[in-house]
């Protein structure tokens, strides 16, 4: 049996990473005509997915220079052939499938090569989750594209929640308060369970003694506060306070707060944002979010790029209206240029300098837009990254395919990163009963 597969990649995989058909190194990547049809669908759409469309394009006319993309050519330097097919099998399909469809034309092109060629795997790559389904009711292997996802989340394991829970000594507690922190080294414990910039929640085994902390430079600290600010704000639970420690430290500037709607991500974010300006440190706020989960795009809607953005803003408006009880100081702000509204399509090719980047429904993205978003940070610019990843609202995405927790994942324990996830609701006792209940 050839131990080489046969991988049918679906438009979705390819509009989510061009760079995808060379990543199937010792197996052959079979594209169906209709893929091509698609592609040219959207290669005049804005954003990564137009641009992904159209360096696709590019890649297969370079390659076909190389041999005919019709019997396949094989680069060498990947192990892997590109084949472009125009074969199908529309009389296996059920009769309830319409054949004029993309998605069953390609399961069509599935079940040609499995008939084709009965001694080689085949299957099918998708990031469509109803076409998986559907490729295995009909006997047809197909999975997700992982190359993105971190072995620890393909592992299973769980997400990491930006917190640590220790057991130690009465004594290193003790510690920690009379020296204003505690070096990792005199804890006792496995410095490997430390990730910088963690909240540490540490209690005694021995005692009732216990205390919060966050890892920084291999000691653990006591949590920043935010000082003078405009909104006057009071941490309510322990992950709120690692979310502010991790807000206002310079010396972190990504940083990454999840969790169930009314936690206070927002909230917490725009009050430091703010403070931030008012202190000099930041010379504008840019807020930015996806726009996809409505299907369309904003080209379509009525106005400027701020009215055309103005249903997507509506939760940072009513955080402004909690904290200042109108919302003339948010378009005062707007208006004096310290608050900038950036759809995610037009942020190609920008840069951000001392800004506070914030970045709603993060969660929506893939891991190529937040790469995009982050890579314009320039210096003294602070990126936050909020989302709630049980509400992925981007067809193809998951819990654990987005770009938010993939992020989270590859970006853990680093200096320049952290993390912290809100599990407690503090909009009201209904919010969070609805939260977790319903």
């Amino acid at each position: 049996m050839n131990e080489r597969k046969l991988l049918i990649i679906d438009t979705s995989v390819l509009l989510y990473d061009a760079d995808s058909i060379f990543q199937f190194r010792g197996n052959d990547v079979i594209l169906p005509i209709i893929v091509l049809e698609e592609l040219d669908r959207f290669k005049e759409k804005q954003g990564n997915t137009g641009s992904n469309a159209r360096l696709v394009n590019r890649y297969l006319d370079e390659i076909r220079t190389k041999g005919s993309l019709s019997s396949g050519v094989h680069l060498n330097d990947r192990d892997v052939s590109i084949r472009v097919i125009n074969e199908e099998r529309q009389e296996d399909l059920p009769k309830s499938f319409p054949t004029h469809t993309g998605d069953h034309r390609i399961i069509s092109s599935a079940m040609y090569l499995k008939n084709a060629y009965p001694d080689r795997c085949v299957k099918v790559v998708t990031k469509d989750i109803n076409l998986r389904v559907k490729c295995d009711v009909l006997g047809i292997n197909a999975e997700d594209y992982y190359r993105d996802l971190p072995s620890s989340v393909r592992d299973g394991n769980p997400m990491h929640s930006g917190t640590i829970q220790v057991s130690l000594d009465s004594d290193a507690i003790d510690h920690f308060y009379a020296d204003d922190g505690i070096p990792l080294v005199a804890t006792g414990v496995n410095q490997d369970v430390f990730l910088e910039n963690c909240l540490v929640v540490a209690t005694a085994h021995d005692s009732s003694k216990s205390f919060i902390g966050m890892v920084k430079n291999k000691k653990i600290v006591p949590p920043r506060t935010l000082g003078d600010s405009l909104i006057p704000i009071k941490p309510r639970s322990k992950e709120q306070r690692a979310a502010m420690h991790l807000l206002t430290d310079p010396d972190i500037p990504l940083v990454s707060l999840t969790g169930l709607a009314g936690s206070g991500k927002t909230f917490l974010a725009l009050a430091v944002g703010i403070s931030g300006l008012k202190n000099k440190l930041y010379d504008r706020i840019i807020i930015t979010r996806s726009i996809e989960p409505v299907g369309r795009d904003i080209g379509f809607l009525p106005g400027t790029v701020d009215e055309k953005m103005a249903p997507w803003l509506m939760p940072i408006v009513d955080n402004f209206r909690n904290a200042f009880v109108d919302t003339s100081y948010f378009d005062m702000m707007r208006q004096k240029g310290e608050i900038e509204v950036s759809p995610i399509t037009y942020v190609r090719g920008r840069s951000f300098t001392r800004s506070y980047v914030i970045v709603d429904e993060a969660q929506n993205l893939t891991i190529h837009e937040l790469k995009t978003l982050i890579t314009r940070c320039g210096q003294d610019t602070k990126m936050i990254l909020l989302g709630d990843v049980d509400q992925v609202d981007t067809p193809y995405l998951d819990r654990y395919s987005n770009g938010l927790t993939i992020a989270i994942e590859k970006l853990k324990g680093q200096d320049l990163f952290g993390h912290i996830r809100l599990d407690r609701g503090e909009r009201s006792q209904l919010a969070t009963l609805g939260s977790n209940l319903l």
